[in-house]
């Protein structure tokens, strides 16, 4: 007897159909998964035959069993498919006879028959409501990352006995509803700004870098602040709006990175990949391709300390991704693109031994060595970043001093507010924010006056700056006027921009 049922596979970031055609008929006794399955899915062939037996229904040994998956030049990986596959041979043996028409199956067996938790549900959910699916299978561990998708009945399964009553109308399982929305956490309190004494200079570029989603970078001596600094940025962007949070749990979910007690990732990303880390680790790869780094930083903060020490050929994969807020892995069995639409907080020393410029201190290092440790970052790379900020050692009376700085929260307050003019403005581009303007959105926003004009036409022609830096510019100076909540860019504000560009 042949059934098909229908499963789902998550292809980059995207859920995939699967039909699993499943043929137990007399012949040889024998148990075949065809169509370009991995490891894992052949695997089956163990953990099925078991799971089916220790759930206390009669596995076909005396039959010749056919699984095929479609399409058949499609690539599947994982244990996902154990599911239906079970489900699949229990109707062609006769022991589920009710239908299961629009329905999609999900899930991991055990050999005791129990469903364990699986990557990508949540992926896999989105597609099912996208394509008009009104159920959808899936183990219990994984319930509240996929009824976050409204519109598609979710039945949470926890066994294949469970599974087998509930379609034989024996005990029907009801679709999981989310009771109380998760709410969204405060993580103010524990990296606010108002406990960072002095680097008010340092404070506003990041406070313009989350306004508009810009790029910085921080050089100073050890001990000045940089990496504290840098852990606090997160503390003043602002929350993230329903749509921003499931991308961002599609990309942990997919990468198993996702709490199974919070299926929805509600605060923005930060993630701070150690300078040893591969390109692959940074950008995402791998056979399967999975998401790397700057994804898991997508809509969030990534944070590279020590970044002179990052490998070179590491960072030039960086250069896609900042420009584009995509990343596109091509391996022999397609190209897969990853969201990744972060904000880059670079620190580094100013030399190796990270003292050169200090007033107080004298650099051990030779004109040489300096040379070597800044040619280590490239230019097209420190082009890419907006904002580039000195943060020097703090004298002991501002370290001791007790008035508080301004706090993360009447930062976050401007941010916000400029963020919300930015949507408004940017919303028949479909873009959110300043720094994902291209150059013809930037010549159709950024209008300048005719003392503006001439500014930056100087700094243009005495900088040498590229046509890339002259938009990033732009760019910065146009969210510095939203800070301000003023609908022109004067002066004032692209002078403050060009006060950000790297020093030669």
């Amino acid at each position: 007897m042949l059934t098909r049922i229908l499963s789902c596979a998550v292809i980059g970031i995207d859920g995939e159909a699967i039909n699993i055609e499943v043929d137990v008929s007399k012949g040889h006794p024998v148990f075949i998964v065809v169509g370009l399955a991995d490891k894992a899915v052949d695997e089956s062939r163990q953990r099925i035959p078991a799971a089916i037996k220790n759930s206390g229904f009669e596995y076909p040994y005396t039959k010749k069993i056919i699984v095929n998956l479609a399409p058949a030049d499609l690539k599947k990986e994982g244990a996902a498919f154990d599911l239906p596959i079970a489900v699949g041979i229990l109707v062609s043996s006769g022991q589920i006879d009710s239908g299961f028409d629009n329905s999609i199956f999900i899930g991991e067996l055990a050999l005791d028959g129990s469903l364990r938790y699986t990557r990508g549900i949540l992926p896999i959910a989105i597609w099912a409501k996208e394509n008009n699916y009104k159920k959808i299978f899936v183990p219990d561990k994984n319930v509240r990352e996929a009824a976050i998708v409204e519109g598609v009945d979710v039945i949470p399964i926890g066994s294949l006995q469970e599974i087998v009553q509930h379609l034989n109308n024996q005990r029907i399982i009801k679709p999981f509803k989310i009771t109380e929305e998760p709410k969204d956490e405060d993580i103010i309190d524990d990296v606010d700004m108002k406990y960072i004494s002095g680097q008010e200079h340092a404070k506003r570029a990041l406070e313009i870098a989350a306004a508009g989603a810009h790029n910085v970078s921080l050089s100073g001596p050890p001990g000045s602040g940089k990496t504290l600094l840098s852990r606090a940025m997160v503390s003043i962007l602002p929350k993230m709006s329903l749509e921003e949070k499931l991308e961002v749990t599609k990309i942990y979910s997919i990468s198993g990175c996702l709490s199974h007690n919070m299926p929805l990732v509600i605060n923005r990303p930060f993630r701070s990949p150690h300078h040893t880390s591969s390109g692959v680790a940074l950008v995402g790869g791998g056979t399967f391709p999975k998401p790397g780094e700057i994804s898991l930083a997508h809509r969030g903060v990534l944070f590279l300390d020590e970044f002179a020490e990052f490998p070179r050929y590491v960072l030039e994969n960086l250069r896609q991704p900042l420009e584009d807020g995509i990343v596109t892995v091509s391996r022999a069995q397609g190209s897969f693109t990853f969201p990744a639409r972060f904000i880059l907080v670079a620190s580094q020393n100013p030399c190796p031994c990270g003292y050169a410029g200090d007033p107080d201190k004298e650099c051990v290092c030779t004109q040489s060595q300096i040379i070597k440790y800044k040619n280590k970052i490239s230019g097209p790379i420190i082009d890419r970043i907006d904002l580039h900020v000195e943060v020097p050692r703090l004298a002991f009376e501002k370290l001791t001093q007790e008035n508080k700085s301004e706090s993360s929260q009447s930062i976050r307050q401007r941010v916000n507010n400029a963020r919300v003019k930015q949507k408004q403005r940017l919303e028949e581009f479909g873009l959110l924010t300043n720094n994902e303007m291209p150059a013809q959105v930037v010549k159709k926003i950024c209008v300048l006056n005719h003392e503006t004009h001439k500014l930056i036409r100087q700094a243009v022609n005495s900088l040498n700056l590229s046509a890339r830096a002259f938009h990033r510019i732009l760019k910065v100076a146009r969210t510095i006027a939203d800070l301000e909540d003023s609908d022109d860019i004067s002066v004032q504000h692209v002078a403050e921009a060009l006060q950000y560009r790297p020093k030669e």
